[in-house]
């Protein structure tokens, strides 16, 4: 009997018209998942650098994302389901896109059965509870509001506020330390015993790495950490027996 393929999980792709090569990665990686019948694909935020509203689609400063909503559909039209979950940068992605990709949208926290065990997925940035101004930001920005007060900019200003909110975002992020911008380890085991889990996935970091840690009642816990695609080439997979976490060209494997 053949074996299902594993289940993919990947994010923080950054995709940017800047970074071509890195697009062009991430298609051929799509056309590698079909060409495998992959069965599931999950993309954990940040899928794009910025997002301005999906309206951009239609419009001509839109073009470069076109060959990516097409590869994408392919792939849901081959049989593979993408699932997506909102990041910190692409959080305005929204029904048209998903339209045109097929792919599905899950909410912030989301709980998938991974052979038989309730897994808990995310992209991570509410777990990193103690950058106070990031959080502020995050509060406000997905308000209706908000949303609708940038939606009602044309395509070219909202771009430039994009860009102008990602610059002012690198300089606050070099002003941090490593601690804040991490994830708070009593938010992550809060956020595990809400949804009852012993296994949770996520990104946003940038720091891949798999973290066993034991709660006071002495229960195992685990902590999967995606890296980014544009500069680590982070993805996860998953099956049955086990998972492959790859970063910076080394992969750690972990059996049940």
């Amino acid at each position: 009997m053949t074996q299902p393929s594993p289940i993919w999980f990947i994010s923080d792709l950054h995709l940017d018209i800047s970074r071509p090569a890195v697009t062009l990665q991430f298609l051929q990686l799509l056309k590698n998942l079909e060409e495998s019948n992959t069965q599931s694909l999950y993309i954990l935020g940040d899928l794009f650098e910025f997002w301005i509203g999906d309206d951009v689609l239609d419009h001509s400063l839109g073009k470069p994302f076109i060959p990516i909503v097409d590869a994408l559909r392919s792939l849901t039209d081959s049989g593979c389901e993408i699932f997506f979950i909102h990041g910190n940068r692409d959080f305005i992605l929204g029904e048209l896109f998903s339209e045109r990709t097929s792919i599905q949208m899950l909410p912030e926290h989301h709980i998938i059965d991974l052979y038989g065990e309730p897994v808990l997925i995310m992209h991570g940035d509410t777990l990193c509870t103690d950058d106070h101004q990031y959080q502020t930001f995050r509060a406000m920005s997905r308000t209706a509001q908000w949303q609708e007060q940038l939606l009602s900019l044309g395509v070219p200003e909202r771009i430039k506020q994009a860009i102008a909110m990602r610059e002012e975002s690198t300089k606050t992020t070099r002003e941090q330390s490593d601690e804040i911008l991490d994830v708070n380890q009593s938010a992550v085991e809060a956020v595990m015993l809400e949804y009852g889990v012993k296994r949770l996935i996520h990104g946003h970091t940038h720091r891949p790495a798999v973290h066993e840690f034991e709660l006071e009642s002495g229960q195992p816990m685990q902590r999967i950490v995606l890296g980014d695609w544009y500069d680590q080439q982070s993805h996860l997979k998953y099956d049955s027996g086990g998972f492959e976490l790859l970063a910076n060209n080394v992969t750690q494997t972990y059996r049940f």
